[in-house]
């Protein structure tokens, strides 16, 4: 494919950037830490999306974008390229986080019980109109419990394998450096489970549900039952150079499970579909975690290819493709008329007496526009 590249006219590309810039204002310390404390599920998903657990530099990144999320992902990943590696933390067990959410559709009681958490789901969703007129809005506080939930329940899936409903859990070990990194090496086809569950982590939340809500409303071959969703703080524990692990801090988590009925050997069984990703996201998870358990599933649902999947939900590369057409495409747009005024007036030429396939009022139009 040919573009005519952009260039030329340096003082007018500096001025659009300084008009995009003066929009925004002066981009302050203050107004960093702003973003960050008021718009904590908006930072979430930046730093999901970018693959880097880093809220002041999400922050500062939404404040330089404007708020536009494809740019504030971009700055993000960018500036995560020129970090060094330093080590590899250990893997995070599910029943060993400090859960802050946790709540199962699957099931009324489960084991650590039914935690709500920080959520909106069971509120009227109201606009607080008086604050636009002077009057500020204060939450009402929080009333401690009587009895605290536990600090990290069990997980679901493993009381479901204790009563037999899903296959075993593969308990063998594996150092996290071992495993395929998704931001330095590049998805190949047939992709492994690592990859497939690194790129949900950081896949476009708008192009996940999209998929995910595709395949539940029955498009696809899965109807998905929540099994467990967690928002977690989870402890990133890095190795010690003179052995063992030390905690570096915690991380915020989101982690959904769900399943879906099926049959093996003949045998009804609860298949399992998993995702998690960086800060506090739940209905990317539990889409993620839809198309998981579609992509291990026969069908002809798009939501069933792995390829169409990973490739159609990576924030970058989609909006980065869908902006390109903004760039000069004079070359190939020309060469397209040039063969359709060609092959109108060979036709023309053949037949006049036949109608042209483009109807006459249609033509002058073009012309004029496109000369």
């Amino acid at each position: 494919m040919a573009y005519v590249a952009a260039r030329g006219g340096e003082t007018a590309i500096k001025q659009a950037e300084c008009l995009f810039r003066e929009a925004l204002g002066s981009i302050t310390e203050e107004r960093v830490c702003e973003i960050q404390r008021s718009l904590p599920y908006l930072v979430d998903r930046v730093m999901g999306e970018a693959s880097l657990y880093a809220p002041d530099l999400a922050a500062l990144a939404l404040a330089q974008s404007g708020g536009e999320l494809s740019e504030a992902v971009l700055l993000l990943r960018a500036y995560r390229t020129t970090q060094p590696r330093i080590a590899y933390a250990a893997p995070i067990a599910l029943d060993r986080q400090l859960t802050v959410r946790r709540i199962s559709a699957a099931f009324k009681d489960v084991p650590g019980g039914q935690v709500l958490g920080p959520t909106l789901d069971y509120s009227h969703r109201t606009l607080k109109t008086e604050v636009l007129a002077g009057q500020p809005f204060t939450p009402t506080p929080v009333t401690p419990a009587e009895k605290p939930s536990e600090r990290a329940p069990p997980a679901v899936a493993g009381w479901l394998r204790d009563q037999g409903l899903v296959p075993p859990a593969d308990d063998t070990e594996q150092d996290s450096g071992d495993i395929p990194d998704l931001t330095r090496e590049p998805v190949l086809f047939p992709a492994p489970r690592a990859h497939t569950l690194q790129a949900l982590a950081r896949s476009d939340t708008g192009g996940t549900l999209a998929l995910g809500y595709a395949s539940m409303r029955g498009y696809g071959s899965v109807h998905p039952t929540v099994n467990e969703v967690r928002l977690c703080e989870a402890d990133v524990m890095m190795p010690h150079p003179k052995g063992g692990h030390f905690n570096a801090g915690r991380v915020r988590v989101s982690e959904a499970e769900v399943v879906s009925r099926a049959q093996v050997d003949g045998k009804p069984i609860l298949k399992l579909g998993f995702a998690a990703t960086l800060g506090w996201n739940e209905v990317k998870t539990i889409a993620a975690a839809t198309l998981d358990l579609a992509m291990n599933t026969a069908g002809a649902h798009p939501a069933n290819e792995t390829e169409f999947v990973l490739y159609h939900t990576e924030p970058i590369e989609s909006a980065g493709f869908c902006l390109h057409f903004k760039l000069p495409h004079y070359v190939t747009f020309q060469s397209a008329l040039d063969v359709f005024r060609g092959g109108g007036a060979a036709a023309d030429e053949a037949s006049p007496e036949e109608p042209p396939d483009v109807a006459p009022d249609d033509t002058p139009v073009l012309e004029e526009a496109l000369p």
